[in-house]
């Protein structure tokens, strides 16, 4: 049929995405319109949504020609009604949702669940078929489009870009992913920048850029742009199918000459630039104010059809001026000689597998951590860096999963001690240099994604696992909150995913927060942020895991379990310096997979009935809380101390409200009903109060974490000379004494808090006191703690 039936199936699709913004009767307008068909609230967003349909149809004619393996990207935010109009059209959202019939029945209940009460939303939500990128916040579906195509040979990633998305950094750093793909052994990215050169209510910078330097940009980010532009419907349809051809013929060409040659090389991928008008197709103008073409067109650009006569005859125009009798037959269906410009089966984009969990996700294949774990001789006297035993545990997966398992991380994998990886490179299509032989990780194959980008690494993988494989992510604890609204989102796609009957499980996604608040003394207070996980603690019970692991085999086992989940979000919390060693590796699984435990080796008389609970989470608060009971033992030793340390954050959740919560009788036998518990925390103390406050015993809780304002409490008013230049440099045992979880201040708490030891307390009280105040003067002294206290 050519151009013509081309440009028909795209106004069919326009004339769906504005029946779904409008109609809730009268769907092939076979009567005249009337205040009564139009919704009684309108919703959605129209600007976009005939441009991402204008892209879809022209990717299907390609897909068809060429016999391309394609999904489809929207990185528009509310553009959903362009991409729901030719799901609905292949007949995708029939198959999946019966009630959408191909007719007119099927249409009406199609426009009313669209922005309606249990219908589908304005962005490309997780109930969309061929979505993996909701859109609901900017700035994403680059690097989610790279992270589908690594490791998925066949796969194109047609991917259209909004020019008011472009203006995000989370997109403007991930252009540069090219420099990481290699289409020996990737898929891969068809970036379509849409430029209809409005946001909301401002215009967009790239739309007001000239062709010559915006072509110079992209060609400088490492693409080969080419720019469809057309006042003329025909004519951009036209070139669009000439960009099209060019592009799929490139790629094509490039995949061939990459997998024929030994060596990789970088290849610089096809990019088309689309300048089209805001909200193209609809009315130019009315009551004298522009339409198409302007900021008006966002959303819905005729706001009071329902009530204005005027404008109720300017949509009914605007509707009609796409010729649904000729498109549609007298029943509701597509044109035959139309339905045929779409793919079949899972060439269809919005039935494609990859789409969904990649449609044939393998398990997972894991070594036994045992393996990797430290030999611990005594507990608490073994020391050794806690994250590279999990190096060579991630080595060995990379090992036994070399096409579906990679490690993320912005620059900060050495750092974080899991640098064993690197016997598999790190991915690098980039110029390397003679000095980078050095240690020779560069290289094309790698399985290590490293980019000083958290947004474009968390892109990658969250496209990645979308798409069924697995990772991980390493960074700085400290600067994942620059994440913590992305991975908001992502989790928002798994809650809602997990209700889809269709949408099949998604390896979860899997933060490793190393150099941790506690260990940031070195940087000072700009680095020391325990935040991300306050961000996170209150979101989906069935979602979100929050780990702690005390020691190397702890975390080994965590990160085992939480590589065997699905659509969870496991955040697990531990820093990459040495610290003592406790459980051998048996221990470590028992405890990990219990999520707390009593450590007698701990424990003072742990068999009886306990004055007080010491309890921690985290690895510095539990050294720091066990140094305090070695302090305790020597001066009472028949004080009867509990140490009860935690692991999963959320057994202190009660059980009606979280999974892996404790019941109220279960978390009593922990913690007792009424003795005092001191509770060493990883992060901000009122969150353990959040988590626990339902609980029995919550009156004597008393917590002690991270605390921003960094003043020393009245009661450790002795020790503010010596904490000149507060938001500097500390030591570790300094920033521990600032925030009281240290030993000292914990002993002392334990000593005002039980009743029985009031007689001894200013003795002894005033004994530890000496020892603190030595600590902070042994570092202001020598610039480090007390050997003693180092490890």
């Amino acid at each position: 049929m050519g151009l013509d039936g081309l440009n028909e199936y795209w106004k069919a699709c326009c004339y769906l995405s504005a029946g779904m913004i409008y109609l809730q009767d009268n769907p092939l307008l076979k009567e005249p319109l009337r205040p009564e068909h139009i919704k009684n609230r309108l919703l959605g967003h129209w600007g976009a949504s005939p441009g991402l349909s204008f892209v879809y149809v022209h990717a299907n004619r390609v897909i068809i020609k060429y016999d391309l393996d394609c999904i489809f990207i929207a990185g528009p935010g509310h553009g959903a009604p362009g991409v729901i109009a030719p799901a609905y059209l292949e007949g995708t959202l029939s198959e999946l949702y019966p009630e959408f019939t191909l007719n007119e029945d099927g249409m009406r209940r199609l426009f009313r669940a669209f922005s309606f009460p249990g219908g589908f939303g304005s962005h490309c939500t997780p109930e969309l078929p061929g979505s993996i990128q909701e859109g609901g916040e900017l700035g994403y579906s680059l690097a989610h489009a790279y992270g589908a195509v690594f490791d998925n040979p066949d796969l194109i990633a047609v991917t259209v870009v909004g020019d008011g998305e472009a203006e995000t950094g989370p997109l403007a750093t991930a252009w540069h992913s090219n420099k990481f793909l290699n289409l020996a052994r990737d898929g891969a990215v068809l970036p379509v920048l849409l430029l209809n050169g409005y946001k909301i209510n401002n215009p967009t910078v790239l739309a007001r850029i000239e062709d010559e330097e915006l072509s110079s940009l992209f060609r400088g980010y490492g693409y080969e742009p080419r720019i469809v532009s057309d006042a003329d419907q025909m004519g951009a349809h036209e070139s669009m199918a000439e960009a099209m051809d060019w592009a799929a013929e490139r790629i094509l060409a490039l995949r061939e000459e990459a997998r024929a040659k030994r060596q990789a090389q970088r290849a610089r991928l096809p990019l088309i630039i689309l300048r089209e008008p805001k909200g193209w197709t609809a009315p130019k103008k009315i009551k004298d104010s522009h339409l198409e073409g302007y900021w008006r067109a966002h959303q819905v650009p005729l706001p009071e059809v329902k009530t204005d006569p005027e404008s109720l005859r300017v949509l009914e125009d605007w509707l009609r001026s796409y010729q649904p009798e000729r498109l549609f037959t007298k029943e509701g269906a597509l044109r035959e000689d139309l339905r045929c410009l779409a793919p079949e089966g899972e060439k269809r984009m919005s039935a494609n597998p990859q789409a969904n969990a990649g449609g044939r996700r393998h398990a997972l294949m894991l070594p036994n951590p045992e393996k990797f774990s430290v030999k611990v001789e005594l507990k608490g006297a073994t020391v050794a860096g806690n994250t590279k035993p999990l190096g060579h545990f991630l080595k060995e997966v990379m090992r036994l999963n070399p096409t579906s398992f990679r490690l993320f991380g912005p620059d900060e994998t050495k750092s974080n001690r899991l640098d064993a990886v690197f016997e598999f490179g790190k991915a690098w299509m980039a110029k390397t240099l003679p000095e980078d032989a050095d240690e020779g990780f560069l290289s094309p194959t790698g399985r290590t994604m490293e980019y000083l980008s958290e947004h474009t690494v968390e892109g990658w993988l969250e496209g990645y696992l979308l798409t069924g494989r697995y990772g991980l992510l390493s960074t700085y604890e400290g600067f994942a909150p620059i994440i913590s609204s992305m991975v908001n989102q992502f989790g928002k796609w798994l809650d809602i995913s997990s209700d889809v009957h269709w949408r099949l499980p998604i390896p979860s996604l899997n933060l490793l927060l190393t150099s941790v608040v506690w260990r940031q003394d070195h940087n000072g207070f700009t680095h020391q942020d325990p935040g991300f996980i306050n961000a996170i603690v209150d979101k989906w019970p069935s979602v979100v895991r929050l780990y702690f692991p005390p020691d190397a085999n702890s975390l080994l086992w965590t990160v085992w379990r939480a590589f065997q989940t699905s659509d969870r979000i496991n955040i697990i919390v531990i820093d990459k310096q040495r610290h003592p060693q406790y459980l051998d590796a048996d221990e470590a699984f028992n405890h990990v997979t219990k999520g707390l435990g009593i450590w007698d080796f701990a424990s003072v008389h742990p068999q009886e009935e306990p004055d007080v609970v010491i309890a921690s989470c985290g690895d510095v608060p539990t050294k720091e809380a066990k140094c305090a009971v070695e302090i305790l033992r020597e001066y009472f030793p028949d004080l009867r101390i509990r140490f009860v340390n935690v692991v999963n954050l959320f057994t202190l959740v009660p059980s009606g409200e979280h999974p892996d919560g404790l019941t109220d009788r279960e978390f009593d036998s922990y913690f007792t009903k009424d003795r005092p518990i001191i509770f060493n925390f990883h992060g901000y103390p009122w969150l353990i109060h959040r988590l626990a406050y339902r609980r029995t015993n919550h009156k004597n809780l008393h917590v002690r974490g991270y605390r921003e304002n960094r003043k020393i409490g009245m009661e450790a008013a002795y020790l503010v000379p010596f904490l000149k230049g507060r938001g500097g440099i500390t030591t570790p045992m300094q920033l521990a004494i600032i925030n009281q979880i240290d030993r000292f201040s914990v002993a002392m708490d334990v000593i005002d808090r039980v009743e029985k030891l009031a007689t001894k307390a200013s003795f002894y009280k005033d004994r530890i006191k000496d020892q603190q105040i030595e600590a902070l003067a042994y570092a202001y002294e020598h610039g480090v703690d007390h050997p003693n206290y180092a490890e």
